[in-house]
């Protein structure tokens, strides 16, 4: 029993690192396509902005804090959430994103055709859709930004890709009032996200079960 017990953890954890890779390869076709940034970093930029922070304190620091704060709610709220992936999602994330960079930034930057950015842009998108929900789906932990809409999507019951929309549209809308930048790039991944990983999450769901019953 035990012996099955770390083999289905095993594989759950494999299924959100191949998710979290696939996901932020999308996360670095959007960025590299460098027409905005995604909601939950204008919040980001917004509070940095915003807040009378010391100059040592940097953007990266306001997300890791920020991060903290929601793992720090849901540990009231329902600590169930909180599992290795969602570490694992905050730790391997920057770290992914650095690779991938590296490998396409001859490809895809902002000296490229426009059609190419806003193809990157797009694609990117629908990449970190199916990503997230392979994440979501292998019940391993989800990061703590996208977490916020799982949240509020399984105790209300709503769907996931309207929720996703709203979750989003609030992160863009507080950033911007905070003093954060909104872009093409943040309107279309808010707009597309969310209803992409909805179409993806009846798929990933039964791909993440089948490896879990080999």
């Amino acid at each position: 029993m035990k012996e099955n017990k770390l083999r289905g953890w095993i594989i759950r954890v494999l299924l959100l690192l191949c998710g979290l890779t696939i996901a932020h390869l999308g996360v670095t076709l959007f960025l590299q396509a460098d027409l905005g940034s995604d909601p939950f970093n204008v919040l980001i930029q917004g509070l940095h902005r915003f807040l009378p922070l010391p100059e040592f304190i940097t953007h990266g620091n306001v997300h890791i804090a920020v991060s903290f704060l929601i793992i720090l709610v849901l540990l009231f709220v329902d600590r169930s959430y909180i599992l290795i992936g969602t570490l694992l999602c905050m730790i391997l994330g920057g770290p992914i994103i650095d690779v991938f960079t590296f490998l396409l930034v001859d490809l895809i930057n902002n000296e490229s055709a426009m059609v190419l950015r806003l193809l990157s842009l797009v694609l990117g998108c629908v990449i970190l859709a199916f990503g997230m929900t392979i994440v979501i789906k292998s019940n391993a932990g989800t990061g703590p930004n996208d977490l916020v809409a799982v949240v509020l999507s399984d105790k209300s019951g709503k769907p996931f890709g309207k929720v996703r929309i709203a979750v989003d549209v609030c992160f863009a809308a507080v950033g911007f009032a905070l003093g954060g930048t909104l872009g093409l790039g943040t309107i279309i991944c808010a707009c597309l996200v969310g209803p992409i990983a909805q179409i993806f999450m009846p798929f990933s769901e039964k791909f993440c079960n089948f490896c879990l019953e080999q």
